[in-house]
């Protein structure tokens, strides 16, 4: 029997070694790009749309749910001046999550996931809080993996290296890109 998955990413790059670990692990997983916090919408397209170029050479399901960036607004714009890792990326995390796990629930995924805990710069304890609290409110299971143990990390840097991806240089939201 397959275990169906919704694997939450940001980009192609931490998705790379993620998706790969899950399959490990005994899942079959779709990718599912949600993230209305991706600023400025080049900024999104080019995430995106390299994502979809690595999904077709990997050939690994991919849905894109480019909803969500008036609400995603909304919600943060009370903690713009939160520094990173603060109160404001706990509410960006439990956004992208509760329509992951949502759309797992209405779409026959009895698992979801992310990779955005692959980042050394997200805090894994607040992201598998999320999930779990996710997945009992939605009746489904979070898959709680922490992808940057075991040099996973280093191995996403050397599979975006191996295929040239793209690798940004903030978060994505426009909080993050502010100058020092």
């Amino acid at each position: 029997m397959t275990k169906k998955l919704l694997l939450h990413t940001c980009c192609a790059p931490c998705v790379s070694y993620s998706i790969e670990k899950i399959k490990e692990m005994g899942y079959s997983p779709a990718i599912y790009f949600f993230n209305p916090n991706i600023h400025p919408m080049e900024e999104y397209e080019k995430r995106r749309d390299e994502l979809i170029e690595f999904s077709k050479k990997k050939n690994y399901e991919l849905i894109i749910d480019n909803s969500g960036f008036d609400d995603w607004l909304k919600k943060t714009e009370a903690y713009a001046q939160e520094p990173e890792r603060g109160a404001r990326c706990a509410v960006c995390f439990d956004i992208r999550l509760r329509q992951t796990a949502k759309f797992a629930k209405e779409n026959g995924y009895p698992y979801f996931s992310t990779s955005l805990t692959i980042s050394p710069h997200k805090s894994y304890k607040v992201i598998s809080e999320i999930g779990n609290k996710l997945a009992e409110e939605f009746s489904i299971s979070y898959v709680d993996v922490d992808f940057k143990k075991n040099d996973g990390f280093k191995k996403s840097l050397e599979i975006s290296k191996e295929y040239n991806l793209f690798r940004q240089n903030y978060c994505g939201c426009k909080y993050s890109i502010r100058k020092s």
